[in-house]
Parts: C-alpha cells; sequence; structure tokens
C-alpha cells in the first residue's frame, strides 16, 4: 500500500549517493621502506618519462624566480621558493598513473600519462588543485604580513640586501622563526588532506570531501609513521631545491611514485 503522505520518489541520478567510510590501515615503518622501493622501481623502469615530470617542475621553479627577479619582486624569492614544494603532490598525478597502470599490467605511452589530468576533468581532481594552491596562496600572504610588521623599515633593492636583512639581523632571525612555525602548520595541514587523497582521487570514484577526510583518518591513525613520511618528503625536497632545483628530476617522481604505493597499503581497494 502506497503511503498517502509520502512525496514523490526523487529519480535514481537526484538521490543523494551516501559515501561509505572507507576502512584505513595500520601502516608501520616497514611500509614505507617497502613503498620507497616500489617507487624507486617505477622509476627504474620507466625513467624518462617519470622524469619528465621533475624536469617540467624544475623548469616551472626556474621561470618561477626569473619572473619574480624580472618584477623585482625579490622579498618574494624565498618564500615560493619554499613554499614550492606545496604544490608537489597535484604535480605529481601523471606519475601517480605510471604505478596504477604499472600494479594492473596495464600498457601505456606518453600520451596515456600526459593526458591523465584531462581525463580527469568530469571528477573531482580539479578541487583537490584548488585546495593547493589556495594553501600556496595563504602561504604567500602570510610571508608577506610578517615581512610587513617585523621588517617594516627594510629595504630590499636587491637579492643580496634582502639575504642580509634576514639571514644576518635580529629582525630577520624573528622573521624566519615566525614564518617557520606558520609554514610549518600550513604544510602539515596540507600534507594531512592531500597525502591519500591525491591518488585516491586518481584511483575510484570518490568526491574530494571524502577523500580529504580519508587522508586526515589515515595521518590521525598512523601520526608517527606519517610524520617520519612528512618528514623524509620535507627534506628531500628541499635538498632537492638546493643545486637549481635540479635534484627534482629524480628525487620529485620517486616520492610521487612511492605516495601511490604507501596510499595503496594504507587505504585497501574496496575497503569500506
Amino acid at each position: 500500500m502506497t503511503s498517502k503522505t509520502a512525496g514523490p520518489t526523487p529519480p535514481g541520478n537526484l538521490a543523494p549517493r551516501p559515501q561509505s567510510v572507507l576502512k584505513v590501515n595500520k601502516v608501520t615503518a616497514a611500509d614505507i621502506t617497502a613503498a620507497l622501493k616500489a617507487g624507486y622501481a617505477d622509476f627504474c623502469a620507466h625513467p624518462a618519462l617519470s622524469g619528465f615530470f621533475g624536469l617540467f617542475y624544475v623548469v616551472f621553479g626556474l621561470l618561477m624566480v626569473w619572473c619574480l627577479l624580472w618584477l623585482n619582486q625579490i622579498w618574494l624569492i624565498i618564500p615560493a621558493i619554499v613554499g614550492f614544494p606545496l604544490v608537489a603532490p597535484f604535480a605529481a598525478a601523471g606519475l601517480y598513473e605510471i604505478s596504477r597502470r604499472r600494479q594492473k599490467g596495464e600498457p601505456f605511452g606518453w600520451s596515456d600519462i600526459l593526458t591523465v589530468m584531462a581525463h580527469q576533468r568530469k571528477r573531482e581532481m580539479g578541487w583537490m588543485a584548488f585546495v593547493t594552491l589556495f594553501i600556496f596562496w595563504v602561504w604567500v600572504y602570510q610571508v608577506r604580513l610578517w615581512l610587513a610588521i617585523i621588517l617594516k623599515n627594510a629595504s630590499f633593492s636587491d637579492l643580496n640586501g634582502f639575504l642580509t636583512t634576514v639571514f644576518f639581523t635580529p629582525e630577520g632571525w624573528t622573521f624566519l622563526a615566525v614564518g617557520t612555525c606558520v609554514g610549518a602548520g600550513l604544510s602539515a595541514a596540507l600534507f594531512a588532506v592531500t597525502v591519500v587523497a591525491m591518488p585516491m582521487l586518481l584511483d575510484r570514484e570518490t568526491n574530494f570531501v571524502t577523500a580529504m577526510l580519508t587522508s586526515v583518518r589515515t595521518v590521525t591513525e598512523n601520526p608517527l609513521v606519517m610524520l617520519i613520511w612528512a618528514a623524509i618528503i620535507s627534506v628531500t625536497m628541499l635538498l632537492s631545491l638546493l643545486p637549481a632545483f635540479l635534484g627534482l628530476i629524480v628525487t620529485l617522481p620517486i616520492l610521487g611514485h612511492t605516495t601511490w604505493h604507501l596510499y595503496q597499503r594504507a587505504v585497501p581497494p574496496g575497503g569500506s
């Protein structure tokens, strides 16, 4: 019997689709080691294709620095370089796809990998790109804020003057200390919401909110191991920036491939 008080049943395509809570595994330092080995194997299997993403990242970084010098925005160079690795998770999408296809034994060529982001346009990877770029924007804005508050009387006519002020004056040391603390907080927030979310959105039909929440759960349920992984990423990326970004040609692909394999260990396929 049909209820008289019940309203019309909405069409299937308009009915809300509940998102199941995905299972999150406990991961250990051994999982990081195994993921690193698998990531290195992925890089060695396709060094040219994987290295292309690292090279693209390097060229973009060098162009960024050149543009800031050309625009005489000296104060932006250091925060831009330090904050540059924040967008690495989004830049690594093609690397996740290489690892995914290798893991499944699927054939692929350059066009399949280089167009992976175009294939994601009907899904929600773009929202994660927005989150990543927004946090990068907040990072740059807060640097400008602390420059105005702490170094308000300093003059940055050239790069040497800026470096001298920042590294060899008490005000500069205060600026570095405050900026480092705020930057660490932003980096931790971005790491928590993206470390699993980025590869998950490439791998599964899910929304970006579910992906971010699963990523945060992975971090909160494995705090020590994920802290170790965050430290490995941070130290490796910062050291890779020193020789004119060139180290990123190798380290970015390996870290990207490793992130995929760590995600696979942290969030089991089909787990809910």
